[in-house]
């Protein structure tokens, strides 16, 4: 049985609406994001004294999050619900555990063989539950189910499960089907759906102008198949489409989340707000007014609010001038408690025992298992793509190569280690002088660079709050002199398979070329396998 409300005062009902973020690491210091993850005294007061209902984390390895997560659940009166981005396993986030490849990956298995892409996502939720449990995570924030039809996102990208309806449908429930063989909340994102879109949400508002009839086609299946698989929590989008609401954004958008989802699409879970610290929302609306409007539009949870205190307090005031009414926040905590109750020990006796229920125990021995490596390497080895000509300009190679690489951002590069396979592989083959450019990398003159015979490896996907769906200038300059000057070898593309499209009609015919959807150190080997081995 549940706690009765009545228990509960107001400010501790909404409090339980509000999910903040933390850093996975145990101490202060360790904090790289201090804007967003506050201090432990900070966190303590929020899950102690406000009561706040959940956590997202970000960072650490899976060992330090094991304990990370007692440690909140140590705090907290009520279980919290503990969730994390782990679109492409736990590992993705916390080193340790099984890093997949990006969903799109799979889509691109399914382009030949949807029965065994299918068995793969399932497969890739199974283990994604199992190893987030494993570490005290409760609540998977996947999957994705916006069909990126739009090959500029900057945001889904390759995070979505492909690029048409029936894919994305398919991929999607069999990963909650998968995500389902265990006790753990699912959630689809990000609604009415993000696949269409050219601008960063993170950044600004993005406005899609879309008619009832393609929305319907398009964009709304995949939740429809989610609701049906029995996904517990649907997420929306930062974005407006005028036709369903020409004055808010879905976030914040009674005729979306309400109307649309919970009325018309028939969603009885819960509701959650994309991150709300987004400059979509927070830049025009603020704290306060985005959690009031966000509820009253039909949200649950308040994910990422920056001021959480002051969020609470402003959803407590619009209820008490009877702008939101009390049977709104009552039926709101009737299905977080659904929720908590589903991620918790079952009942044993008293009517208040699930709030006192230990935490499931720790294992570390379930990540990482022979059954999650094989699937992943199933996946990077059945959607990379490979063409090896012959003969082939990496048969040629008469002096010391260089090996370049070009990421993003190499302070924040956490697959580009000294003995990474990008690094380690092309050494042995003769490609010994390593070069790393990032975005910070300043601007240097291509045309008075020595000649050197190259490998080129560049990391590229959509990455949020840059505003960039991934085709860097910098990698567009080095690869145009370096065929100008007829120094490549040989080019390998981690990540966007529509960067891979704009590189490769350009590249003569006895280049070989390596593409993966994965940029872990498992793709890299595979790919650099397949490349230097041919």
């Amino acid at each position: 049985m549940l706690p009765p409300l009545t228990s509960l005062t107001l400010a501790q009902q909404v409090a339980q609406m509000v999910v903040v973020r933390a850093s996975g690491y145990l101490f202060d210091h360790q904090i790289r994001y201090p804007v967003w993850e506050p201090p432990a005294a900070t966190l303590r007061y929020w899950l102690e004294d406000l009561g706040v209902g959940g956590v997202i984390l970000l960072g650490a390895s899976a060992g330090e999050l094991s304990l990370r997560t007692r440690q909140l659940q140590d705090w907290a009166a009520i279980p919290l619900l503990i969730c994390a981005d782990v679109e492409e396993g736990v590992g993705q986030r916390f080193s340790g555990a099984t890093w997949f490849p990006p969903p799109m990956a799979l889509a691109a298995v399914a382009q030949f063989d949807l029965l065994t892409a299918c068995h793969y996502a399932e497969q890739m939720g199974s283990v994604t539950a199992r190893e987030s449990l494993a570490i005290g995570l409760n609540w998977l924030l996947s999957p994705t189910v916006d069909v990126n039809n739009n090959p500029d996102n900057p945001v889904i990208n390759v995070r979505a499960f492909g690029e048409t309806t029936q894919i994305v449908s398919k991929l999607a429930t069999a990963f909650i089907r998968g995500a389902h063989s265990h006790s753990i909340l699912t959630t689809a994102k990000h609604f009415p759906g993000h696949g269409d879109t050219a601008i960063d949400s993170h950044l600004e508002l993005p406005i899609l102008g879309h008619d009832r009839s393609r929305l319907e086609q398009v964009e709304f299946p995949p939740f429809q198949a989610a609701i049906q698989a029995g996904v517990d929590a649907v997420m929306s989008a930062h974005l407006q489409i005028p036709t369903l609401d020409a004055q808010y954004p879905a976030t914040l958008s009674p005729k979306v989340l309400t109307q649309e989802l919970r009325q018309r699409m028939g969603f009885e879970g819960l509701i959650v707000t994309d991150a709300l610290v987004m400059g979509a929302i927070a830049n025009r609306y603020g704290t306060e007014e985005a959690a009031v409007l966000a509820v009253e539009a039909g949200a649950d949870i308040l994910l990422m609010p920056l001021h959480p205190e002051k969020a609470i307090e402003a959803v407590c005031a619009a209820v008490e001038s009877g702008r939101i009414a009390p049977e709104r926040i009552e039926a709101t905590i009737e299905r977080i408690w659904r929720a908590k109750q589903k991620v918790s020990s079952p009942i044993q006796s008293a009517a208040h025992a699930w709030e006192t229920q230990p935490v499931a125990a720790i294992d570390l021995s379930l990540l990482g298992q022979s059954d999650a490596l094989l699937t992943c390497t199933e996946i990077l080895k059945k959607s990379q793509k490979v063409y090896c000509p012959k003969p082939s300009r990496l048969n040629s190679l008469t002096q010391a190569g260089r090996n370049l690489i070009l990421v993003d951002d190499l302070i924040d590069c956490d697959f580009l280690t000294r003995t990474a396979p990008a690094i380690a592989c092309p050494a042995k083959f003769g490609f010994t002088q390593v070069e790393v450019v990032d975005r910070h990398t300043p601007k240097m003159q291509l045309a008075t660079q020595e000649n050197h015979p190259t490998l080129l490896q560049l990391f590229i996907r959509g990455n949020p709050f840059r505003g960039s769906a991934g085709l860097t200038q910098t990698a567009r300059d080095w690869f145009d002199f370096l065929l100008k000057s007829e120094q490549l070898q040989g080019l390998v593309i981690y990540g966007s398979p529509y960067v891979l499209e704009q590189f490769v009609l350009d590249l003569p015919p006895d280049v070989p070329y390596v593409f993966s959807y994965g940029q872990m150190a498992l793709a890299q080997a595979i790919g650099l396998e397949a490349l230097l081995r041919a």
